[in-house]
């Protein structure tokens, strides 16, 4: 048993733990629709207007975006996407990914690819903790522009997660209740609470919370 690579908080008998596996499965997925969305977002104008800025008044914007331009080119999303897809086909001593044509079927087809293999990514290989630390990372990029107070990318913080693992340890990680969401899901160690069970989970949270601050005072 080792700990998780890119949480390093819970054990896992690979290099990932479910949870961090998930995460990573599910920001694969949204990626080729955060790289449709940045489209809107190349013209600064444009996105001033959009986040509730303005655009009036003050030196002529660039021409594009720059960081978007980077996100949207052939270095960015769909670079890191690639690159991660290669090298994980040289890991497996797979054939070399066929490319499609054009970057939005290309991002589409290796992020699908990369998903399909997060079983053996948490499970067998050793960049595992890399590879999820830079889909994360640029999913978080697409994400600020795109919707860069979206509450279901913040969620509402509630607490902290009582869950026990089998050795008798609390989780502890935060707890955040997304919207449209039927259960409060631990994303750490993936416990799910309904709402039958909320009322017990808020007074667990509250006593938690009156005790961390006895011990403080």
């Amino acid at each position: 048993m080792s700990t998780c690579l890119l949480c390093e908080h819970h054990p896992t008998d690979g290099y990932l733990c479910p949870s961090c596996s998930n995460l990573t499965a599910q920001r694969l997925g949204r990626l080729p629709r955060l790289y449709t969305a940045l489209a809107a977002f190349l013209a600064p104008a444009a996105q001033a207007q959009r986040h509730g800025g303005s655009s009036q008044g003050g030196p002529a914007p660039l021409p594009v975006a720059e960081h978007v331009l980077t996100m949207r080119g052939p270095g960015g999303i769909v670079g890191i996407l690639e690159d991660w897809r290669s090298a994980m086909h040289d890991a497996r001593r797979w054939p070399a990914p066929v490319l499609t044509t054009g970057i939005p079927h290309r991002v589409t087809a290796a992020a699908a690819a990369l998903g399909y293999s997060m079983d053996w990514v948490a499970r067998s290989w050793p960049e595992a903790g890399q590879f999820a630390r830079e889909i994360r990372d640029v999913h978080a990029a697409a994400a600020s522009v795109v919707h860069p107070q979206l509450a279901e990318e913040r969620g509402t913080r509630l607490g902290k997660c009582p869950a026990v693992d089998p050795e008798g340890l609390v989780c502890g990680a935060i707890l955040r209740h997304y919207p449209g969401e039927r259960a409060v899901t631990c994303r750490w160690c993936g416990c799910a609470f309904e709402p039958h069970e909320w009322g017990d989970l808020r007074r667990w949270i509250d006593e938690e919370s009156n005790t961390e601050l006895e011990k403080a005072s």
